[in-house]
């Protein structure tokens, strides 16, 4: 039964009754909306502009981390400017375009805004000095009428485009066109807006700056650029260009505005607009607020995204019924901001005991004790430091000899390291991580939560007369439900979204050291500047928009409990995967003898045994039995299974949404695509829904 809170106290019991709504991750496009008192600031910057007219050209980058408000700053400075009567306005996304069309499309976005007469105008004089057929007959219907504004302006980009000679005119054409427009009214001025530069491809980023530099550096033209300069700079994005393209990028922003991050009362109104918007302001109280505004970073994007979360979870999940609200902020704020650890915390980690929580707080004391310059506590003298007993326990259950006096403590602690996960160094370091683990473990029926967290709460099903596991929902980083707070890894009723990470034509390398794991690098959540992740969205764009991006690709996976993989198995079949299910060694060796597959999937532990799966797959690269490529699923990732892995040509990952990054990568190198349906034989019934 759940424990009770106090008398009184609002739960999620009541606060599911009441009207929740989600609040929208829109920028401010109106000063009635601008919570944040953007509004002088951006009023301030449409003046500046205004000013600036005699000085055109000049690009101007609003520069702040994602979530930090750059869009709608943006947006405000427009609607001030463009109450002028002197100022015109073109708002660009560089995201929607890719590489080479990106330098279309802003060129066309800026001449769209000419009056016609002066693109006519311009359209006449490069046919009649271009003796081209189509220059003739661009002129003839120019001149006729028959265009509007964008047609026209598709006229001249097809002149341009005819050749380099061509080309090389480009700006001055452009040059000539804005001296005519603007001489229509004195210091006329054209602001063009180009927002999310900092989440485009380095193609796309390069096509916009040659843009910027090469053809639209004209008079009478302003660019207001908003972007993370230092996802920009040479340790970001763009950190493998030339010597010659980073100084070519020193000079595309002639001054940047950096956004100042709100203060503690702005950023707490803040959250009280959201908790009114979403309906959930009654519930919290000044210290859950407090918390919200600290552990976000003061980063108005992510406390959307938190209330969001807390939303889902009161109108979804009557499992949180018998928590106070403090608990659920917790859990969503350890999750979103330590996502690999609550992987751990929330599976089938592997520790000791089962309790990957209190594994690290006894790391976390023996590691306090291992590098104090005293000598350790007599036991049960001081909670922070594990006694010299405690501490020998601790090495012997990862089958490491208790240090002695004599042994350099750091590399003993080194040693144990090396079987832990590898993110606790980095935890045990770090203030904001251990202080939020704290919190959650001393809230009232906190065991019970951790126990709620790992296996999930029973929920009635209708009309069944039984119960089932039920979690909580998982919401990520981009406030996409992605699967369940609780309940087993992976068996969430959402599948985790996917992603592409960098293509490999052959296995990794094997190595000695120890080898990254797969994925693309998530910003560091701790820190209020990050790029947005790119979305399912975006993935789908990448892939072509075909759904089944991994067309007759043949998975073989590994799993003495599939159950537990369920989602991120359906995800593969459903990108047109054929995979294939067995629960250990025979079953496998039975498949591979019959077929060929592209990608092995297993898990390290199978049953008892705690590295069957680095066994098997030695054994089988040894014999010739499989030699393809072979990725590893485990909740728990040491440095020891890292350098296991790479040394069996192997990747290793805890995240569905790699996995299936890294298995479109393979379909991609292989050339799937192409495969003749003849060549894959009908699934087995091994094929069907695991478990």
């Amino acid at each position: 039964m759940a424990a009770q809170p106090p008398t009184g106290a609002p739960t999620f019991a009541t606060l599911g009754e009441g009207t929740l709504a989600l609040v929208n991750d829109e920028p401010v496009a109106a000063p009635g909306d601008d919570v944040l008192g953007t509004g002088p600031a951006a009023a301030q910057l449409a003046r500046l502009l205004h000013a600036s007219r005699a000085s055109t050209p000049f690009t101007l980058a609003v520069d702040a981390g994602w979530g930090m408000g750059k869009s709608s700053l943006m947006r405000l400075v427009d609607a001030r400017l463009r109450a002028e009567p002197d100022v015109e306005t073109v708002w660009y996304n560089a995201w929607t375009s890719t590489g080479a069309d990106a330098l279309e499309g802003l060129v066309k976005s800026v001449l769209v805004r000419f009056e016609r007469r002066t693109l006519k105008r311009a359209l006449a004089r490069m046919s009649r000095g271009r003796t081209v057929v189509r220059g003739l007959r661009a002129v003839t219907t120019a001149l006729g009428g028959a265009l509007g504004a964008a047609g026209l302006v598709d006229e001249l980009w097809t002149s341009w485009d005819a050749g380099p000679e061509a080309r090389n005119g480009m700006r001055e054409d452009i040059e000539r066109m804005a001296r005519e427009w603007a001489g229509n009214r004195p210091r006329r001025l054209l602001v063009v807006f180009i927002d999310d530069l900092d989440r485009c491809s380095e193609e796309t980023v390069l096509a916009v700056c040659e843009a910027l530099k090469v053809y639209l550096d004209v008079p009478g033209l302003v660019f207001v650029v908003g972007c993370d300069r230092s996802a920009l700079g040479p340790n970001g994005l763009l950190r493998d260009l030339s010597p010659a393209g980073s100084a070519f990028m020193e000079k595309i922003f002639q001054t940047s505005y950096r956004i100042p991050v709100a203060d503690n009362d702005g950023v707490g109104r803040y959250v009280e607009w959201c908790a009114r918007t979403a309906g959930i302001h009654g519930i919290l109280d000044d210290e859950l607020k407090k918390l919200l505004v600290e552990r976000s970073g003061r980063n108005p994007r992510r406390i959307k995204r938190l209330v969001n979360g807390f939303v889902l979870e009161a109108t979804l999940n009557p499992v949180w019924s018998g928590f106070r609200p403090e608990a659920v902020i917790r859990t969503l704020l350890l999750q979103y901001f330590y996502p690999e650890f609550y992987r751990m915390m929330t599976g089938a980690a592997g520790a000791p005991g089962g309790d990957v929580v209190q594994e690290f707080s006894t790391y976390r004391r023996v590691r306090r004790a291992l590098l104090s310059p005293v000598s350790p506590p007599a036991p049960g003298a001081s909670p922070e430091f594990a006694s010299v007993a405690e501490t020998g326990t601790f090495f012997e259950q990862y089958e490491l000899s208790a240090p002695v006096p004599e042994q350099d403590p750091a590399q003993a602690l080194e040693q144990l390291e090396r079987r832990l996960p590898v993110g606790f160094p980095e935890h045990a370091a770090d203030k904001g991580f251990t202080s939020l683990l704290g919190e959650l473990l001393r809230l009232p029926d906190a065991e019970r939560l951790l126990v709620l967290l790992r296996e999930g709460a029973p929920a009635a099903l209708a009309g069944a007369g039984q119960a089932q596991p039920v979690g909580a929902v998982y919401v990520d980083e981009r406030g996409m439900i992605s699967g369940t707070l609780g309940g087993p890894a992976g068996a969430g009723r959402f599948p985790e979204p996917s992603r592409p990470v960098a293509s490999h034509a052959q296995p990794p390398p094997a190595r000695s050291g120890r080898t990254p794991r797969l994925g693309y690098s998530r910003p560091a959540f701790s820190s209020p500047d990050h790029i947005e992740p790119p979305s399912m969205g975006d993935t789908d764009a990448a892939r072509g928009g075909s759904p089944l991006v991994l067309e007759g690709m043949r998975i073989l996976w590994i799993d003495d409990r599939p159950d537990h993989n369920g989602a991120h198995i359906g995800l593969l079949r459903d990108a047109g995967g054929r995979v294939v299910v067995v629960r250990g060694r025979a079953e496998a060796e039975r498949e591979m003898a019959g077929l060929p597959f592209d990608l092995l999937i297993t898990d390290i532990t199978l049953g008892p045994d705690r590295s069957v799966g680095l066994d098997d797959l030695r054994r089988w690269r040894d014999s010739g039995t499989y030699t393809g490529r072979a990725a590893f699923l485990a909740s728990r990732i040491t440095p020891e299974r890292q350098d296991a892995a790479a040394r069996l040509n192997a990747v290793i990952t805890s995240s569905g949404e790699e996995l299936f990054g890294y298995a479109y990568d393979i379909a991609v190198a292989v050339n799937l695509f192409g495969r003749a349906e003849s060549s894959a034989r009908e699934p087995r019934p091994s094929d069907g829904p695991p478990g």
